[in-house]
């Protein structure tokens, strides 16, 4: 089995590997895209409910989570959310704003994937799936051994993502690439997961009741929908909360966002003094969530409450603290938090800096985008990062 040569290989067939290896086969380089999963773009094809959310209509540096809250803003400035709408308008595909400014095909996840597909083929990329790699090794460049070939490569690009959805083939491939050169690596945990409360039996009664909120951990909060589980919490709200919550952390939901609690009862007190809480609740709130806070709460109409009493029912339905006791783990993350450490790598081009040729981009790096389009942002402008430099 001979050595095949190559100017680059880029390891992972994802969409930052896909969009990387057309950046470079675009400049005439010659490109191995390797993917030990029997075909490419597998988390793009499950992505946004089967309609891939690629992008978001607003990206900055501040919708990401990362150790380095600037590192972000050269890739993104460099290769835009407008660049990559432009990208899918060239390859007539129609789309739609959902809400928050997050995009969706109008059809399929598999018109993003057949895009790249294509948009590789044109740089004359070399795809192999199903090769399973068994050595990374330094040469004149670097060595690229799989159970099929081996590849001798000027510079390799790692594009494996993180740990979240090991169903399809995750792995921590590429943190033991970085460990293996020495780059260091932040700590992992899964992101934008739902959450699980040990000991809540209360909560089996509201499963499946849905209800915009805001949740809030620490300094941080997201006005979005939030889900009762048979297990815990989940929907946007709180997947998006789950990225910064930590584990023994508290989280505080608002479930009359937008709305002064307190003055609301008041006029409510005034309007509907012979109502009971249930039925006044049942006003803003699905009819579970409200038998459940008015349970809470002597049986009596809202007339009869004095203010201290209006206060603390306020306070309940704004500030309502809850403590998980884990999360749904990486089985059910879309994506992993943390990941190669930013300082050891070129924001510009995503290189490491110690160690010339090799490059981290996409779920690999320590930069974790909020749902809504922002990771495959991410996984496109740090694509082009490198694809423009390997």
């Amino acid at each position: 089995m001979g050595v095949q040569n190559f100017d680059v290989a880029v390891i992972g067939a994802g969409a930052a590997g896909m969009f990387c290896a057309a950046m470079a086969g675009r400049r005439g380089r010659r490109v191995m895209l390797l993917d030990h999963a029997p075909a490419p773009g597998a988390k793009i094809l499950i992505s946004g409910g089967g309609r891939c959310n690629f992008t978001n209509l607003d990206v900055s540096a501040d919708n990401f989570i990362s150790g380095n809250p600037h590192f972000a803003k050269s890739a993104l400035a460099g290769f835009s959310a407008q660049d990559f709408i432009a990208l899918v308008q060239a390859h007539n595909i129609a789309f739609h704003e959902k809400r928050l400014g997050q995009l969706f095909c109008d059809g399929s996840a598999r018109q993003i994937v057949d895009m790249l597909t294509a948009m590789c083929a044109a740089g004359g990329v070399t795809m192999r799936c199903g090769h399973r790699i068994s050595e990374v090794a330094r040469g004149d460049g670097f060595v690229v051994r799989t159970d099929q070939a081996d590849f001798a490569v000027e510079n390799l690009v790692v594009a494996t993502g993180g740990l979240s959805i090991p169903k399809l083939g995750a792995t921590g491939f590429a943190y033991d690439v970085a460990q293996q050169f020495g780059l260091a690596v932040t700590p992992v945990r899964a992101g934008l997961v739902p959450l699980v409360f040990g000991g809540a039996d209360w909560m089996q009664d509201l499963a499946g009741v849905s209800f915009e909120a805001v949740a809030a951990c620490g300094k941080t909060s997201f006005r979005e929908n939030a889900l009762f589980t048979h297990r815990g919490m989940s929907g946007p709200a709180i997947l998006q909360i789950s990225s910064y919550w930590r584990e023994g952390a508290e989280i505080a939901v608002d479930m009359l966002p937008g709305m002064p609690a307190y003055e609301w009862l008041i006029a409510r007190k005034a309007a509907r003094p012979k109502a009971g809480l249930k039925a006044v609740f049942g006003e803003v709130l699905p009819a579970r969530l409200a038998q459940f806070v008015a349970a809470g709460a002597a049986e009596r109409p809202i007339g009869a409450l004095g203010n201290k009493a209006l206060a603390a029912l306020a306070e309940q339905l704004a500030h309502f603290v809850l403590r998980p006791s884990g999360s749904e783990g990486f089985g059910k993350a879309e994506v992993t938090v943390g990941g190669v450490e930013t300082a050891e790598l070129s924001s510009r081009t995503m290189e490491a800096r110690k160690v010339k040729g090799l490059f981290f981009i996409g779920e690999a790096v320590d930069v974790t985008g909020w749902l809504g389009g922002y990771n495959f942002q991410w996984a496109w402008s740090s694509g082009q990062a490198a694809g423009a430099v390997v």
